[in-house]
């Protein structure tokens, strides 16, 4: 199994990203592949970086994108992923490229199958209406038929501009690898990043589906942490800590057990109209056709 995560439009919260360098960190990775970033990058646009490593030297690091495979020193016993395909996962973390996504893809995907990749799982993160006091929620969505009947999960309705994950997505398919997609939902009201409770979230939706089991170290104090800090922030503002009820409000309403499509509507309608906005149209009441 490859997983794949993007910094940039795919990342929200750094959640994806987070997920990633996790799995490669507990699994002990190291680099088997990787592009040539003169080809795809745009250093004006994803500037190369400069650090201090442990030994006091200044290094520069450029964009790219490379697979991580086995070789490495993996994490002790207890910090260790385990479970079906462990010892044979790779993950592809990189930047998403400025220009030739064709070519970028192609080349990912043909290293993918080198390495005898069966499936692909790819993490993004995006802002959405999620309150951060209430589990976030993580859409599961794949193009392929049979792996839509096997792990239960929908096909993507979504028509719109896309990011990198979807054209490896549908460059892996064309290649004869089926593709899982994951999306968390983070808040869009917090502007920190990271967000370690849209890792978490990702992560649980990865062991769910794959039956891996993935050691979370101190991400569940980090989410709490994370989850406090806004708490904090809410306090002392009025209207965004209003604006997180009515979020609360339309979840739990949807999350109920008793919820039907109908007192979904008439909850989705309330939550409008105390906005000051017509459902289907716009605040001042002239509809302006569906949403």
């Amino acid at each position: 199994m490859l997983v794949v995560a993007f910094e940039g439009w795919n990342d929200a919260g750094e959640a994806a990203t987070g997920a990633a360098k996790l799995l490669v960190e507990r699994l002990g990775l190291i680099e088997v592949s990787a592009v040539d970033p003169e080809l795809y990058f745009d250093y004006q646009f994803t500037r190369p970086t400069i650090s201090v490593g442990d030994d006091g030297v200044r290094r520069l690091e450029w964009p790219g994108a490379a697979i991580m495979g086995p070789g490495g020193e993996a994490s002790d016993d207890d910090d260790r992923v385990t479970g079906p395909g462990a010892e044979n996962l790779h993950v592809l973390i990189g930047a998403e490229p400025a220009r030739s996504w064709k070519g970028f893809a192609a080349e990912l995907i043909d290293a993918a199958l080198a390495a005898d990749i069966e499936c692909i799982v790819l993490l993004g993160a995006m802002l959405a209406d999620a309150p951060h006091t209430r589990p976030l929620a993580v859409f599961a969505s794949s193009e392929n038929p049979e792996v839509r009947s096997a792990l239960g999960v929908e096909r993507s309705s979504y028509e719109g501009p896309v990011g990198i994950l979807s054209v490896i997505a549908d460059q892996a398919e064309r290649g004869g690898i089926p593709t899982v997609s994951l999306w968390a939902s983070v808040p869009h009201y917090v502007h920190n990043a990271p967000s370690p409770k849209a890792v978490l979230a990702l992560l649980g939706k990865v062991e769910e589906l794959t039956g891996l089991s993935i050691p979370r170290g101190s991400l569940e104090v980090d989410a709490k942490a994370w989850e406090a800090g806004v708490d904090a922030l809410a306090a002392d503002d009025d209207e965004m800590a209003g604006y997180i009820t009515q979020l609360e409000q339309a979840r739990d309403a949807v999350d109920a057990p008793e919820a039907s499509g109908e007192a979904i509507a008439q909850e989705f309608e309330r939550y409008l109209r105390r906005r000051g906005e017509e459902p289907g149209g716009r605040a001042d009441g002239r509809g302006d056709g569906p949403r």
